[in-house]
């Protein structure tokens, strides 16, 4: 969803439309846009595509087979 709008915004970009009014018609602040309008000039497309949540790193398989050590 949130990648769709983005790539939504890159064709707004490419057509010329303002800042005030991508944001307005998509829904997002126009500081979102200006960072994905960055991020689009300078790295193109692959630029404002969606990098993932980061999320909680996965523990270590060493990490996993020790047991809970309570002090």
């Amino acid at each position: 969803m949130r990648e769709r709008v983005r790539l939504e915004a890159v064709g707004r970009f490419e057509s010329g439309a303002k800042t005030r009014e991508i944001a307005a018609e998509l829904r997002v602040s126009e500081r979102s846009v200006e960072r994905w309008r960055r991020q689009w000039r300078e790295s193109g497309e692959e630029g404002v595509r969606s990098k993932g949540s980061p999320g909680r790193p996965r523990l270590s398989s060493e990490a996993v087979s020790q047991p809970n050590v309570i002090a």
